[in-house]
């Protein structure tokens, strides 16, 4: 259960809050604000889109302990921003995914799901994986010519995984996915937010019924069958089903085709990786080191005072951990700006640490995998058709193409 959130304090009226930090236009980023932030104000106040304001972190070393640091917790969208209007928390069902839980109910999903999303039986699917690429980039290379990637290829595949796993059905998706998206774009709309939350429990919940019904080889089906023996109750199964439609799929699609872009506008990335799949391994975790996907976009909430960089964090005060910044921290990473395919020590921060860290993590690297293989076996001479750039949502902090028009 989420704990209690407190009600915001007042401005800190001795600095200036910044704006937002976003991508250049027509960019997937990452913000041109991190390697100054990073040198001159690691620990900076900022104004989010819907008004709100928040504690911007980019060093590395920082954002690597706010993460794991048990004095923030994750609220629900229902509980922030506080409103003054409000004066007690919103007691309708928010959109818990299993970032929000805590304590003995989080800890029960996770050991009810460790070996679903374990490496080995990961490695089971593979084939299973690969063989839902290959069926898209074969319908896909029988369409126009050139075509859409993202829509294609690069938005359907990790959904189409993310689907057979779990257990929703994919044809679904036309209901589900403007939902989803809502809600993870609530950081910007959080009215809207609100709704689809609504609406993608009832999704879910009824997802949960029909499986009890009609049970069969996947994860939604397992978990029923787990709260039938008392270890597991209806509401984590429902906060897993909203972390795997709203956080599970779309951040997998965007870093793939963040990837991707960047594989086919570095200078001989995608050839390089396309003739030496050894480099594959290092690659997957390059690339997810390197696209900035989460440009500031994990919200946090102090519980009670922190001091950093002497400042002081005060107790309700929300708290941005960005970890497309930290990943480009140059006291790290060397030549942290530049895409190096075979970079060795890579210690980046994309799936979190400490009691929340990434339980999808191995299916991550499995999606990226096995997509970016499909993609240089079926397209060896991939390349952005001249004269149509990628297009990018500029209004965003979330960046991935929303097309991505190819030749092959």
């Amino acid at each position: 259960m989420t704990p209690q959130l407190l009600s915001a304090p007042g401005p800190e009226p001795e600095r200036k809050v910044l704006d937002f930090p976003l991508p250049p236009p027509g960019s997937m980023g990452p913000p041109a604000e991190y390697r100054r932030l990073r040198q001159e104000c690691p620990l900076a106040k900022v104004r989010l889109p819907m008004g709100a304001t928040a504690w911007y972190i980019t060093r590395y070393d920082d954002v690597r302990e706010m993460i794991a640091d048990s004095r923030l917790i994750r609220p629900s969208i229902n509980d922030w921003p506080p409103r003054p209007d409000r004066a007690v928390v919103d007691d309708k069902p928010g959109l818990i995914t299993m970032m929000e839980m805590d304590g003995p109910q989080h800890a029960a999903l996770r050991r009810a799901l460790a070996e679903p999303f374990s490496v080995r039986s990961i490695r089971r699917r593979l084939p299973r994986i690969r063989r839902s690429a290959d069926r898209l980039l074969d319908a896909f290379a029988d369409g126009d010519r050139p075509g859409d990637l993202v829509a294609g290829f690069l938005e359907p595949f990790p959904l189409l995984v993310m689907c057979d796993l779990v257990g929703i059905p994919y044809e679904d998706r036309e209901y589900f996915l403007p939902m989803a998206d809502a809600a993870l774009g609530a950081l910007i709309t959080l009215e809207d937010g609100r709704r689809a939350t609504r609406w993608l429990r009832e999704y879910i919940s009824a997802q949960l019924d029909r499986k009890q019904r009609e049970p069969d080889d996947d994860m939604l089906t397992e978990l029923v069958r787990e709260c039938g023996r008392g270890t597991l109750d209806d509401e984590s199964v429902v906060n897993f089903g909203l972390s795997m439609l709203v956080a599970g799929y779309r951040t997998s699609t965007m870093f793939l085709a963040d990837a991707v872009v960047a594989l086919l506008t570095g200078p001989g990335q995608y050839a390089r990786l396309r003739d030496d799949r050894d480099l594959m391994p290092k690659a997957v975790e390059e690339l997810l080191r390197y696209v900035p996907v989460q440009n500031g976009v994990v919200v946090l909430q102090a519980v009670e005072d922190i001091e950093l960089h002497g400042r002081t964090i005060r107790a309700g005060d929300a708290v941005l951990p960005v970890l497309a910044a930290a990943n480009r921290d140059e006291s790290v990473f060397d030549d942290a700006d530049w895409l190096d395919l075979c970079r060795a020590d890579n210690p980046h921060l994309v799936f979190g640490r400490g009691a929340h860290n990434c339980i999808g993590s191995h299916l991550a690297r499995a999606q990226m995998t096995v997509g970016l293989e499909a993609l240089l076996d079926r397209f060896p001479h991939l390349r952005i058709t001249d004269g149509r750039e990628p297009a990018w949502d500029d209004a965003s902090p979330i960046k991935s193409p929303l097309t991505l028009t190819v030749h092959w």
